[in-house]
């Protein structure tokens, strides 16, 4: 990402406001929903905000950089304090995913209203600004509903299974960062996750945007 900066500044610009934004909501959105099913833990941490400060991770924000791959700070939730916390903690995870997912909504609802509605300049602003936005929160929202710990996936999972199913499914958890690296680092050109979950990108984009 950090070439772009070099060879188109304003795209720079735009992938870097449509990423600070997508992992920003997604967090609040954790933390948001922890704060309401009884966990003061977000709270206290200063994790129930909008703010991008509170949910940028330094080491994260350096591979996005230069990597192309990266992280937000994950939010912490007590499940002692959950009244349910198997069915809580999935309800926690999935809020991130669905905050993505709703607000690339309401942006290609904008898209649509500037397509069957041409208003001079902030059509023409909307049709630069948006869609990136709309493509980095259906990236974001797609990909941590992959079932690997420490995606949201895997705790969403792990909210619908019965208690015996689950307590096997959580034995999974130990391995989950050698099953996201495999599906991660590229084979011939070409991750796995990439096969996987491009179509889906793919499909949803296509939809989206006009």
């Amino acid at each position: 990402m950090i070439s772009t900066l070099f060879s188109n500044p304003i795209l720079f610009i735009l992938l870097a406001f449509s990423i600070v934004t997508a992992i920003s909501i997604h967090e609040f959105a954790h933390a948001k929903v922890a704060d309401i099913l009884g966990d003061p833990t977000p709270e206290l941490q200063g994790r129930v905000t909008l703010d991008p400060r509170a949910h940028l991770d330094l080491y994260g924000s350096i591979f996005l950089l230069f990597v192309g791959f990266g992280w937000g700070k994950p939010v912490q939730f007590d499940p002692y304090n959950l009244k349910n916390p198997r069915r809580d903690a999935a309800l926690i995870s999935i809020a991130g995913p669905a905050s993505n997912f709703i607000l690339a909504l309401l942006c290609s609802g904008l898209l649509w209203l500037f397509t069957f509605f041409a208003i001079p300049v902030i059509s023409t602003i909307g049709f630069i600004i948006l869609p990136p936005l709309i493509m980095m929160n259906v990236l974001l929202g797609v990909f941590n509903l992959v079932p690997i710990h420490p995606l949201d996936g895997f705790k969403i999972v792990g909210g619908i299974l019965t208690d015996e199913q689950a307590s096997e499914w959580y034995k999974l958890e130990r391995y989950g960062l050698l099953f996201l690296m495999m599906l991660i680092i590229p084979f011939g050109g070409s991750s796995m996750l990439h096969s996987i979950i491009s179509p889906i990108l793919d499909f949803l984009n296509n939809i989206l945007i006009p």
